[in-house]
């Protein structure tokens, strides 16, 4: 059952916007590749689209340590190349770019230059699991996501929260592979995508700072689940699946209203609104390609962005 009027989402085409160069591909096995898609050989793995205030968009690709920034046009630039596994991205307000690496921790890049440190490379000295997707709030606090190689056999993921005075919360110990994140309009609720529990979690953001009572929002089903997130100006919360082929949009009640089709792979890792509009990208990890669509409503506008 996809929501209370027992009718089935709408079906929103995807089409392409622009591929991977194939002057730029890299057939080849890596580190990653071996623990994540065994036995594949994959020649890119796209993540983590984030739109700068010029309308640039940046991605990330994961198993060669790449970001990629792509003009209007379709057109890519590589802006940094290092020995990383970047993730998720998210624009701060002054411009640089955070990175969610994998092994590194949290990253901040310097789109100008290419310069790459570390914000946060552990927590007490011990290392992360293997950190995901960020997100900033309206006051420059980072959220973000510590998944590693947990799931329903090890419940131990964690989602973190980086106040502008250094000080690191840890608001949930507990989720089978925590991914994307999403912050109502509000700063209310954090939304949180578990992918291996195949769910969408809601967290409401106490005064404090803590949080309580979290609950499934949404279930789904597939061979993945859930991963990066958005939120449209109405709020809507736009959900990447990684194994069904498109994204779930998901009303405030949770039900599913629409349904953004893939033309290509299944995979479908991310998404993000190209500011302003209601054009969203997908990134198609499965074919090295970003994918737009027409939505029914703008995105919500971003911390980066105001």
């Amino acid at each position: 059952m996809w929501n209370l009027a027992f009718t089935p989402p709408t079906v929103i085409e995807a089409r392409v916007f622009t591929r991977l160069p194939d002057a730029v591909r890299q057939p080849r096995r890596t580190d990653w590749v071996d623990a994540n898609k065994p036995g594949h050989v994959m020649d890119s793995f796209l993540e983590g689209p984030a739109f700068d205030r010029d309308g640039n968009l940046y991605v990330t690709d994961i198993p060669y340590g790449r970001i990629f920034r792509i003009g209007a046009g379709g057109d890519w630039s590589l802006v940094a190349e290092y020995d990383g596994w970047p993730n998720g991205l998210a624009i701060h307000a002054d411009g640089t770019l955070w990175i969610a690496d994998y092994r590194r921790g949290i990253l901040r890049l310097d789109p100008a230059t290419g310069r790459i440190d570390t914000v946060l490379g552990h927590r007490n000295s011990e290392s992360f699991k293997g950190v995901n997707d960020l997100t900033f709030d309206r006051q420059g606090r980072l959220y973000f996501t510590d998944q590693g190689q947990t799931g329903l056999h090890d419940p131990t993921g964690r989602v973190y929260r980086y106040g502008t005075d250094g000080r690191l919360d840890q608001l949930l110990g507990h989720a089978p592979s925590p991914n994307g994140l999403a912050l109502s309009a509000d700063g209310a609720v954090l939304f949180v995508a578990v992918t291996r529990g195949n769910q969408v979690w809601r967290a409401p953001l106490l005064p404090d700072g803590s949080v309580s009572k979290v609950g499934a929002f949404q279930t789904f089903f597939g061979t993945s689940g859930p991963d990066g997130m958005a939120l449209d100006a109405e709020g809507r919360l736009v959900v990447a699946h990684a194994s069904l082929g498109g994204a779930f949009v998901l009303n405030a009640r949770g039900e599913v209203t629409h349904f953004v089709r893939s033309s290509l792979g299944h995979t479908i890792t991310n998404v993000a609104y190209r500011p302003g509009t209601n054009e969203l990208v997908l990134t198609d990890s499965q074919t090295g390609t970003v994918l737009v669509a027409d939505m029914p409503a703008a995105g919500a506008l971003l911390p980066s962005h105001a």
